[in-house]
C-alpha cells in the first residue's frame, strides 16, 4: 500500500470546489464534490432517530445503484426543520443536477452546523451556482475546508495499492469536532475511489470497516443528527472488478481501511477544546466483541476523560468503565499500562494494584497522544478505540455554539 498525501481528489475523475456562501459570517461554509461519471456509491448514516432532512434524501439516493455529486453545506444542519426542511434538500439536489445534467436522484446532499433553523435556500442556490464553474481537480482542501464547523483544521487522507497492474486510488475528506460518538459513522464523511467494484461488495466493505474505525471513536457521548459516510466508486482506475475471498480484495481493503482510520483519528485529535489523543486499546479479550465493548465504554467515559485532562494517572475509572461496558471479562485477571514517548508505567497486573511513581505517571501523562493498554488475559481477541480529554473549553464551544 502506497500512502498519498492527498484526500477526497487523489483519486481519478473527481473534482470538488468550496467557498464562502454567507451561511457563516466568514468562513467557506459550501462544497460540491461531482465525479466524471456515474459511480457506484455506498452509505451508512446515523442511527438518531432525530434524522436530518439531508440523511433523509441521501437514504433514498443510496437505494440507487450510482450517484453523481454531493453537495455540502456546513453553517446550517438543515435538522429538525419539518416539512420544509425535507423540501429544500431536494430542491438543493434538484439545482445541482440540471447544471451536472444529471437526474436529482443521483446527487446527495450533506449539511452541518446548527440544529432547527431553516436554510437559506437563496444562498444555498447562489452558492452552488458560484461553486460548477469552479469544480477542479485541485480544489480539494477549498471543499475539506468549506465542510468544517468547529474544526480546527480540515482533515484528509488517501492511499493507493496496485490490482492487476492497475493503481487504485482511495481518498477522502471528513468533519468533525464535537457531537462525535457515533454509531454508524462520523459527522461526515466522504470517500472517492477509481476503483471498479460492485454496490454490495462495497456497501459491505463499508459497513465492515466503520465498525473498526468511525464507530470505536468518541469525543462526547453524543451522536448527531446528521452523521453520513458517502462512498463513491467511479470505476476509472479500470481494474477487473474488486470481488470479495479474493487477494485484490484484501489489497483494496487495506487502502480502504486506512483511509477510513485516518480521517477517524483526526476527528478525534481535533475533539473540541481537546488538549490529548488517547487510544484504548484492550488485547486478549474473550472475543472481539468484548474488546470493542470495553475499549469504547473507556475512551467514551467522562471521568476518564477528565482525568486525562488532569494528567492523572487513576486507572480505577479506566477499570470502573470496563467494569460497567457489559464486556465479558474477569477483573482478577487484568493488567493496565499507560504509555507515551516518554515511556511508560504499569498501574495493575493480573487484576493486582501495582505501586508507581506519581511523579513518571505525570510525566507520561502530560503528553499529547497517550496509549492505554488493557490485558484481559482470557483469549486471543483486541479491539483500538480512540478518544481524547474533556476540557474548559469543551463546555465554553458548546455553550454559546447558537450565539
Amino acid at each position: 500500500m502506497e500512502i498519498i498525501n492527498g484526500g477526497v481528489l487523489s483519486a481519478k475523475g473527481f473534482k470538488a470546489a468550496g467557498i464562502h456562501a454567507g451561511l457563516k459570517k466568514s468562513k467557506k461554509d459550501m462544497a460540491l464534490l461531482v465525479s466524471d461519471k456515474d459511480a457506484v456509491t455506498a452509505a451508512v448514516f446515523t442511527t438518531n432517530k432525530v434524522k436530518a432532512a439531508p440523511v433523509i434524501w441521501d437514504q433514498s439516493v443510496a437505494e440507487g445503484a450510482v450517484a453523481r455529486a454531493v453537495v455540502i453545506n456546513s453553517g446550517n444542519a438543515n435538522a429538525c426543520t419539518g416539512k420544509q426542511g425535507l423540501l429544500d434538500a431536494e430542491k438543493t439536489a434538484e439545482i445541482a443536477s440540471e447544471l451536472i445534467e444529471t437526474e436529482k436522484s443521483k446527487v446527495y446532499v450533506c449539511s452541518t452546523g446548527v440544529i432547527g433553523v431553516p436554510l437559506d435556500m437563496t444562498k444555498i442556490s447562489d452558492g452552488i451556482a458560484k461553486l460548477f464553474p469552479l469544480l477542479s481537480v485541485s480544489g480539494g482542501e477549498d471543499a475539506a475546508d468549506a465542510i468544517c464547523t468547529t474544526d480546527t483544521f480540515r482533515k484528509e487522507a488517501a492511499a493507493a495499492v496496485t490490482i492487476d497492474g492497475h493503481k487504485v486510488t482511495v481518498g477522502g475528506m471528513a468533519k468533525g469536532s464535537g457531537m462525535i460518538h457515533p454509531n454508524m459513522a462520523t459527522m461526515l464523511s466522504f470517500i472517492t475511489t477509481d476503483a471498479v467494484i460492485g454496490k454490495a461488495t462495497l456497501q459491505k466493505l463499508l459497513g465492515n470497516t466503520v465498525e473498526d474505525t468511525f464507530n470505536m471513536i468518541s469525543v462526547d457521548g453524543d451522536t448527531s443528527t446528521n452523521d453520513t459516510c458517502l462512498v463513491l466508486a467511479n470505476g476509472m482506475a479500470e481494474n477487473p472488478e474488486i470481488l470479495p475471498g479474493t487477494e485484490e480484495y484484501e489489497a483494496f481493503e487495506e487502502a480502504f481501511s486506512y483511509v477510513l482510520g485516518e480521517l477517524a483519528k483526526l476527528i478525534t485529535r481535533d475533539g473540541e477544546g481537546a488538549g490529548r489523543f488517547i487510544e484504548m486499546n484492550v488485547i486478549n479479550a474473550k472475543t472481539e466483541k468484548d474488546a470493542k465493548i470495553a475499549a469504547r465504554a473507556v475512551i467514551s467515559s467522562s471521568l476518564v476523560k477528565a482525568a486525562f485532562f488532569g494528567s492523572d494517572a487513576n486507572w480505577g475509572r479506566v477499570l470502573c468503565a470496563m467494569g460497567y461496558s457489559g464486556a465479558d471479562f474477569d477483573p482478577s485477571l487484568v493488567s493496565l499500562s499507560f504509555s507515551s514517548v516518554k515511556g511508560t508505567i504499569e498501574t495493575v497486573k493480573d487484576g493486582e494494584p501495582l505501586p508507581f511513581s506519581e511523579e513518571k505517571a505525570k510525566e507520561i501523562l502530560l503528553e499529547k497522544e497517550i496509549t492505554v493498554t488493557a490485558d484481559l488475559h482470557q483469549g486471543a481477541a483486541s479491539a483500538v478505540a480512540w478518544g481524547c480529554d474533556l476540557t474548559y473549553d469543551y463546555v465554553r464551544i458548546n455553550g454559546d455554539y447558537r450565539s
